[in-house]
């Protein structure tokens, strides 16, 4: 693959001069003679190097780097100067170039400089691809539906996602609170960091704090040498603390700490640790009514609770299972290298009267379900039992209706011989004549 190099310089012959040198080695060199250019140029082709003159008509080029490397934070960027200074080379190399070097240098020199700033811009680029490729796959637009309460939720969540602020996430398990988190982080300055997830349901208040905190090397039993804590592992980035309601008030106060002043001790250590991470939780308890029964710092709700966001039930989106739905159905079918699996409109009409307690997580692993029994496409008799019993109309089976059916039923039985129904039935027959009277029964 040939790769892109461009060159900014206004003094013509030397700008011929390095693309001649350059191309010579099989790289493609393109030209510019202002910033303004090469600017633009970067935008419009897949470049990986830019060597720039330091002297620039419209701009310096010790701050272009700077510039260059916010456009394409993968691009190198080698300065070129007439009268080098140590400045512009300390401030060249804080902007993110490359190398700073002086013209007039044995132009052999040239060719190793390139070739390890293009082997340096390749590394950068396939990890910029993945990170552009993870912060695609959580972002905004990933989470599905067009209702009013999902479309609420994720307006609010843009807004607060720019910022550093603390976001709580309210709703029912299963709505998508750690989706959310996920999408809060990856649109947010600290994208590029670390996102840490911890259930805090999942471990008992000791081991917790442990994992949280970390611990130092002979803090208890099986300590053998120093961990670090999530809270380290997130450092510049954001952890997501979810089901945070089942918190130890013991540990809710420790965790007011890191939220007032970003600090908090190591368990078995003396001193204390600093991190600069941004706190998201969420639980499906009303944490305003559990603080004020007492199971809940009311202090650290006020905390947490600085921007809030409710995430709306299934029940309370009904117009988006469609959507979903066929989502998962496409996704599932996919993994499992199935054809596209349609729902007729019985299969809807099962979904939609369901009363999703799961939510989401419900409806995903019962689309699971389905595309993994389906033969020969989608009926309602993949649907968990549960489903065609809600369809039953109960109103209709009181008692006398019930009598009434199995009447009607044994009667067929017999081909209509009321002797042997009332036997059947246990009852005399004078008493089958009047019920069948009642019933208005031939």
């Amino acid at each position: 693959m040939q790769h892109t190099i461009l060159i900014i310089d206004d003094e013509k012959k030397l700008n011929d001069l390095l693309t001649r040198i350059i191309g010579l080695e099989g790289f493609r060199v393109l030209q510019a003679f202002t910033g303004k250019e090469g600017q633009k140029l970067l935008q419009q082709e897949d470049v990986l190097l830019v060597i720039s003159d330091v002297k620039l008509p419209d701009v310096n080029g010790v701050d272009l780097v700077k510039t260059l490397k916010e456009k394409k934070p993968y691009v190198e960027v080698i300065n070129l100067t007439a009268y080098g200074t140590i400045a512009d080379g300390v401030k060249a190399m804080q902007n993110g170039a490359f190398n700073y070097i002086t013209k007039g240098d044995d132009n052999d020199k040239i060719i190793p400089l390139v070739n390890q700033a293009i082997d340096k811009a390749l590394r950068q680029l396939h990890i910029f691809k993945a990170e552009k490729k993870t912060i695609s796959k959580y972002s905004f637009n990933n989470i599905i539906g067009n209702s009013k309460a999902i479309l609420e939720a994720v307006s609010l969540a843009r807004k607060v996602a720019a910022t550093d602020t603390t976001v709580l996430l309210l709703g029912e398990t299963g709505t998508g609170k750690e989706v959310f988190a996920s999408a809060i982080h990856y649109e947010s300055e600290r994208r590029l960091m670390p996102f840490v997830a911890i259930n805090c349901s999942s471990f008992s208040a000791e081991l917790l704090e442990s994992e949280l905190f970390g611990y130092k090397a002979g803090a208890f039993t099986g300590a053998l040498k120093d961990k670090k804590g999530l809270f380290e592992e997130a450092q510049h980035g954001t952890i997501f603390l979810d089901e945070i309601g089942e918190m130890s008030q013991d540990l809710q106060a420790k965790l007011l700490r890191v939220l007032e002043n970003k600090t908090f001790i190591k368990v078995g250590d003396t001193q204390t640790t600093r991190v600069n991470m941004r706190i998201l939780a969420a639980t499906n308890r009303d944490l305003r009514k559990e603080a004020e029964a007492g199971h809940f710092r009311l202090d650290l709700y006020y905390r947490l609770s600085v921007f809030t966001i409710s995430l709306p039930s299934l029940n309370d989106r009904t117009a988006d299972i469609e959507l979903l739905a066929n989502y998962y159905l496409k996704d599932f079918a996919a993994k499992t290298g199935k054809s596209p699996l349609k729902m007729n409109e019985e299969f809807l009409s099962l979904l939609n009267r369901h009363h999703w307690k799961g939510n989401i997580r419900e409806l995903k692993n019962v689309m699971e379900r389905v595309v993994i029994l389906a033969d020969d496409g989608l009926t309602t008799d993949l649907l968990p039992v549960e489903f065609k019993n809600e369809n039953i109309d109960y109103s209709a089976l009181d008692l006398a209706n019930i009598e009434r059916q199995h009447i009607q039923k044994v009667l067929a039985h017999t081909n209509g011989n009321k002797t042997e129904t009332a036997r059947l039935l246990g009852i005399g027959l004078t008493t089958l004549y009047r019920k069948l009277d009642d019933y208005k029964l031939s």
